[in-house]
Formats: C-alpha cells, sequence, structure tokens
C-alpha cells in the first residue's frame, strides 16, 4: 500500500499517511492521459476564428473595367482573392472543437497522474494549511520550509476555500491554489509538485476510490471540518475559563477590608444589645 509523509506547515514530519491502493497505487496509463489531455486542451478552443469571403467583403459589386480592349486579364471583381482587400479562399470558419471523454477514462487519467506524483515523491501532504492573515511572505516561509522549495511549478489544492491562502499565494508566479473539486490532468501533470491537506486527500479517496459524488464528498468534508473547528473553539474555551481565577480563591485587598468592616459592625451591635439587656434588668431589680 502507498504511503507518504505528512508535514506540518513548519517543515517537520509529524507521521506517516497510508493512501488508497485504488487511487494513488496504480500502474500510470499513459494512452488514457495522452488522449485525455488532448481532449482537455481542444476543448478549451472556442472555436471562433473566421474570415470573409468574397462574397462577405464590402464593395466590388461593379466590374473595375470593360472585358476586352485594355489588354489587361479580364476581371469582374476588385474584391477578388487576388486583389489586396479582397475576399479569402479555404479560410477558417467557426466551428466547435468539442471532443468527449467517458467518465470511466477521465478518473483513470488522474488516478495515473496522482500515482505517478506518489511513485515519484511529488506529492507533499500537510496536516493543515491555514493562515492568519492574508499574507504573501508567510506562504512563502511556508512554502521554502516544505520538501517542494526548489523553485518548481507548485499546486496547492484545499478542501475548503481559504481566501487568506488565496489571497496570500495570488502574487507567487509558481504556485497556484484551487478547489479540489477543480482536479484535473493538465494542471496536475504541468505542475512539479501538488501539496494538499489530509482533508484534500480523504476527499479523492472518498470520490475516485469509493465512487462518491463531488458534491456528496464535499459535504461531508465541510461537516467534518466545521466539527473539528467547533471541538477546537470548546476546547479553547475550556482551557480559557480553567486559567481564569475566581473572587473566591484570590480576594482582593478591597474585599478583605469590606469584610473586616462588616464583622467591626457586627461587634458593635451586639456589645450594644448587650449593655441594654444590663440596664434593663438593673431597673427591674430597683422595681
Amino acid at each position: 500500500m502507498p504511503s507518504t509523509t505528512v508535514y506540518n506547515m513548519a517543515g517537520e514530519a509529524v507521521e506517516e499517511l497510508e493512501l488508497s491502493e485504488q487511487v494513488f497505487g496504480v500502474i500510470p496509463n499513459v494512452p488514457v492521459l495522452h488522449q485525455v489531455v488532448t481532449a482537455q486542451l481542444v476543448n478549451r478552443r472556442q472555436g471562433n476564428a473566421s474570415t470573409k469571403t468574397r462574397s462577405e467583403v464590402s464593395g466590388g459589386n461593379k466590374k473595375p473595367y470593360r472585358q476586352k480592349g485594355t489588354g489587361r486579364a479580364r476581371q469582374g471583381s476588385i474584391r477578388a482573392p487576388q486583389f489586396r482587400h479582397g475576399g479569402v479562399v479555404w479560410g477558417p470558419r467557426p466551428h466547435p472543437y468539442h471532443h468527449d471523454v467517458p467518465k470511466k477514462m477521465r478518473r483513470l487519467a488522474i488516478r495515473s497522474a496522482l500515482s505517478d506524483k506518489v511513485a515519484n515523491e511529488q506529492l507533499v501532504v500537510v496536516d493543515n494549511l491555514t493562515l492568519d492573515a492574508p499574507r504573501t511572505k508567510d506562504m512563502l516561509a511556508i512554502l521554502e520550509k516544505l520538501p517542494s522549495a526548489d523553485g518548481k511549478k507548485v499546486l496547492m489544492m484545499l478542501p475548503r476555500r481559504d481566501e487568506n491562502v488565496v489571497l496570500s499565494t495570488r502574487n507567487i508566479p509558481t504556485a497556484k491554489v484551487q478547489h479540489v473539486s477543480c482536479i484535473n490532468v493538465v494542471e496536475l501533470l504541468k505542475h512539479d509538485y501538488v501539496i494538499m491537506p489530509k482533508m484534500t486527500v480523504r476527499w479523492i479517496e472518498m470520490v475516485f476510490g469509493e465512487g462518491l459524488s463531488a458534491d456528496e464528498a464535499t459535504r461531508r468534508i465541510a461537516e467534518e471540518l466545521d466539527a473539528a473547528e467547533n471541538a477546537q473553539d470548546t476546547e479553547d474555551a475550556g482551557e480559557t475559563t480553567a486559567e481564569e481565577p475566581t473572587d473566591a480563591e484570590e480576594p482582593t485587598a478591597e474585599s478583605e477590608l469590606e469584610h473586616d468592616e462588616a464583622e467591626d459592625d457586627v461587634e458593635d451591635e451586639g456589645d450594644e444589645e448587650s449593655d441594654d439587656e444590663d440596664s434593663s434588668a438593673a431597673e427591674d431589680e430597683e422595681e
């Protein structure tokens, strides 16, 4: 079973992650890769190149000169192909270039590209890829610490869009960020290294290994990320509450002073009550 090392954002090896044999351990199928790449590049063409024939060019409705007696070759229009500003013969016309590829072939090509990256140690998995604020300098520092820090082209695939990561990367010419649902063979082959968090690996295994749809895998990953964030927030809140001192544990000087004054008032009231009782008892004896 193929495996890869998981790094943190400091470039330190954290753990060893086992990958799916069905997705990351197949033998690359070069003919399928070629066919899918060709189809993808062809489908990018708009197919709107066009030229005008002699019937579409403006002008040329009048015979330039008479048929005979001039000593020149006979001409019927100045918009004929042999004239300057004339029509074009056999020029390009708008037409579609679309090329369909079966779904199984597309998925096989992606699995082949991912397996090739793993075999050549060009797949870098990180435990988490987040930034507190958009800053290109911080992203460059992260890329320099990872194994892909040799000036090569890097493709980062995220399980969920992170604006801080996107804004921090868009000014780096050798790096590109995209959502994992936009995975395609051309981008995988065009970039030398692929960086992805563990959740992205999980998304790929669910879609290309378990056969889930992209929307269903995205929904499940979002639920797992939200649950992890809520658990982290709860843990942080508990630690903060435990660190804050209570009034009972650390009484202030003001509270101690108020407590002493209250005790003195109670003692004074007790003395006054005892004096009143003594005086009333003496009056009874005299009567």
